[in-house]
């Protein structure tokens, strides 16, 4: 009991200033390893896409296979991301 007395000395607690932080960036290497990985995705995709289980799969359904879907989607995004990072980084 006697801490809890103690705590409230009368001043203001000093406040964390969040508002003037800057947004978290990602390392140089990082962002080069997400743009290398969404390049090699993206190249897988767009070499599914001209598979003959693609093909097949547009003849029957008028899509392309999932699989196909998701390589192009992540690379796509990898490659925005590494790009970003890259472009909109933090000066050391």
């Amino acid at each position: 009991m006697a801490s809890a007395m103690h705590c409230h000395s009368g001043k203001a607690a000093p406040q964390s200033n969040t508002h003037n932080k800057p947004l978290p960036t990602m390392p140089r290497i990082t962002s080069i390893a997400i743009l290398v990985a969404g390049i090699i995705l993206l190249v897988y995709g767009l070499n599914a896409s001209d598979s003959v289980s693609s093909s097949v799969s547009r003849a029957v359904s008028g899509t392309p296979t999932d699989k196909t879907v998701w390589l192009i989607a992540l690379g796509v995004i990898g490659v925005i991301a590494g790009g970003f990072g890259l472009v909109f980084r933090k000066a050391p």
